[in-house]
């Protein structure tokens, strides 16, 4: 492995820094990741309130601070790649976590792919991750499908299409549909299947479960649902 390196300036002209952001505990804020948002000529966000509230928890001015959302970024992403290439440095951010992922940002990275932009990651704090790293299932293969669809019958569709799949299996869910996403889980796989719920991830309150899925699902129900789920799923036959 080489060595680590650290960099002579925090940002570059014409370049796109995809900026990992704490996911609950602002202890897991890197120092690059404050360098490149203090350097940079705009930063781009899914919630301006939400990240003006980060960019105030380390002093760092919040007048650079543009939305950038799922809903409009088709629109936006040529707009910003102009920005780009006429030398602007961009720095890109999700509310929590990992840009992309389950977030805005893909079209934009396409986009400066395409075009020959420079697109640089700062890595940091992913919930999937975090999650499978403490969860006591098999870490060495999975499959990350974010966030599922919102009605029961796809739900279960997606269940059944990979009820024997190989590998552990990540999506994300929200405290609205946690409760029947467990129950169409518990359909398709039985009471059984190993997985892990996790909640509240790096916060005061973090929760992770793990056990046979009736049992976590009546646990689940039993605790506080504030807050977005981490659900993993473990292959069929393997045993905590």
């Amino acid at each position: 492995m080489e060595t680590a390196e650290t960099f002579p300036r925090p940002v570059d002209p014409a370049t796109l820094y995809l900026v990992s952001t704490p996911i609950g505990n602002l202890g897991d804020m890197t120092p690059r990741a404050l360098e490149v948002l203090r350097a940079a000529d705009m930063i781009l966000c899914e919630d301006t309130r939400v990240t003006g509230k980060l960019l105030a928890a380390f002093q760092i001015e919040g007048s650079r601070l543009a939305s950038y959302r799922d809903e409009t970024e088709k629109r936006d992403a040529p707009r910003w790649l102009n920005e780009l290439k006429s030398g602007k440095s961009l720095a890109l951010v999700a509310d929590a976590g990992t840009p992309t992922l389950s977030d805005p940002g893909f079209r934009l990275v396409r986009l400066c792919r395409k075009e020959g932009v420079t697109v640089i990651p700062i890595p940091g704090v992913s919930a999937a991750i975090t999650a499978l790293s403490a969860s006591g299932l098999p870490s060495d293969a999975f499959f990350f499908a974010g966030f599922l669809a919102p009605k029961t019958a796809a739900r279960r569709r997606f269940f059944e299409d990979h009820k024997d799949f190989p590998h552990t299996i990540i999506v994300y869910e929200s405290v609205h549909r946690i409760g029947k996403c467990l129950d169409d889980m518990l359909a398709v796989f039985g009471t059984e299947r190993i997985v892990c719920v996790a909640r509240e991830l790096t916060k005061k309150f973090e929760t992770i479960l793990s056990g046979p899925l009736g049992n976590v699902r009546d646990e689940t129900a039993r605790r506080s649902q504030k807050g977005e789920f981490v659900i993993l799923i473990a292959k069929d036959g393997f045993e905590l």
